[in-house]
């Protein structure tokens, strides 16, 4: 289960990464990858299918990223994750956050008992601080109501 612990470890990563960069333009890895950039983390996006992405290398694999990337955040296909996170912890990035939608509930429960720095079920824009817009609205709901991570 995540909780605000594993939460806030996780934004405290400096190098992370994105699976799930896209050419569509309005695809929310994109917004993912933009915002956790303009919160000051380096970015690195992941898409086998692109040399470059916003201007910056784009890594065709999980294996391929710098040594110092620590932390990722997969927004792919359910079908295209659970290699993703073996090929994550494969490199030995132990911190791995699964966009909503992006893992069935068979993947949630297989890699959430084998790795506590495994974050599921939330949105990873409501925790990128400063938080603003509608993922500042949602997370403020959330809050109201005591379903956010404790």
């Amino acid at each position: 289960m995540t909780n605000l612990k594993t939460i806030d470890e996780f934004m405290s990563q400096k190098n992370i990464a994105v699976a799930g960069v896209s050419r569509t333009k309005h695809k929310f890895g994109n917004a993912i990858y933009q915002e956790l950039a303009k919160k000051g983390h380096s970015v690195y996006p992941v898409n086998p299918n692109l040399e470059e992405f916003e201007g910056q290398r784009c890594f065709k694999d999980i294996a391929s990223l710098p040594e110092d990337v620590t932390g990722i955040v997969i927004n792919t296909k359910p079908g295209v994750t659970k290699a993703l996170v073996k090929e994550a912890e494969s490199k030995g990035i132990k911190w791995i956050w699964l966009q909503q939608g992006s893992a069935d509930k068979e993947t949630i429960k297989n890699v959430t008992s084998s790795n506590p720095g495994i974050i599921t079920n939330q949105c990873v824009l409501m925790f990128a601080d400063p938080v603003k817009g509608i993922h500042g609205f949602h997370k403020w709901i959330k809050k109201t109501f005591h379903q956010l991570p404790q």
